[in-house]
């Protein structure tokens, strides 16, 4: 089984880098199923229905999310319609009131399973229930045995390793996601767990983490409310490819990061 799965999709720019290059990916590595974290899916603010097709109509299978999920209203009314996009299973869930989504899902395609779990880290982040606790209880509830890939949607690069080792021989793989830099540490753990710290963004690669530079600068420098914008120069794509075997578990891993070139925006039409 080839799985190919896209680091946070960052707005218009970054819908616009895939569908340019996915015919020549998926000509390449013919993936079965194709994943992308939406939180940014948006103008870098949740996701919509319209951004949501877009992406569906590409061919993927499912979208993952994480903070940023609650960002834009229309979420509510997709999590009623489609099960293809989840959020963090660990988000609470109060007496009487149950969280809107859900946090993982089985993908059947041609013959072939793929579990896919989205969770959230708590350091410095929302302190909201542990990830540990929930991967292990959605994990004790499977029957049976197929091919499982996770989400990990977090800040502190310790706490995406400690989850790593946490499911290191009881999933797949592991991948990273929020951050939105690529690292260069995918491996496969001795369990036969993919693992890469963050994937990276897919977007406008001359931003901060998406944003015009010049806004974040300024924000970080007065300390005070700038309102910042989507960037949309030099986009391009963050991806892994993770292959496996027969017995669920990872033979390969490959990271890719590349510019896709200049591609034509209108004035404001970033979302």
């Amino acid at each position: 089984m080839v799985v190919l799965y896209f680091g946070d999709v960052f707005g218009k720019p970054g819908r616009r880098a895939i569908k340019q290059v996915l015919p020549n990916i998926i000509q390449q590595h013919q993936p079965d199923f194709m994943i992308a974290n939406a939180e940014n899916l948006a103008g870098g603010k949740g996701v919509n229905k319209r951004t949501f097709n877009e992406m569906r109509e590409m061919g993927f299978d499912c979208l993952t999310s994480g903070n940023h999920i609650w960002d834009n209203k229309e979420v509510l009314s997709l999590f009623e319609t489609t099960d293809r996009l989840i959020r963090p299973a660990n988000f609470p869930e109060p007496p009487r009131e149950r969280c809107p989504g859900k946090g993982h899902l089985l993908l059947e395609k041609n013959g072939l399973q793929l579990m896919v779990i989205n969770l959230m880290g708590r350091v410095f982040m929302d302190a909201i229930e542990c990830p540990f606790i929930e991967v292990d209880r959605i994990l004790a509830q499977q029957r049976s045995t197929f091919p499982i890939l996770v989400d990990m949607h977090a800040d502190a690069t310790s706490e995406k390793y400690a989850m790593g080792w946490h499911l290191n021989g009881r999933v797949s793989a592991v991948v990273g996601s929020h951050s939105h830099v690529q690292t260069a540490d995918e491996q496969i753990l001795p369990g036969g767990t993919a693992y890469i710290t963050d994937v990276g963004m897919t977007g406008a690669f001359a931003s901060v983490i998406g944003m015009k530079p010049e806004e974040v600068v300024r924000r970080f420098m007065t300390k005070r409310r700038v309102m910042v914008q989507p960037a949309r120069e030099n986009p391009g794509v963050s991806y892994v490819i993770i292959t496996i075997n027969e017995k669920s578990r990872a033979s390969q891993i490959q990271r890719f990061r590349y510019t896709v070139g200049d591609l034509d925006f209108q004035e404001g039409d970033l979302e």
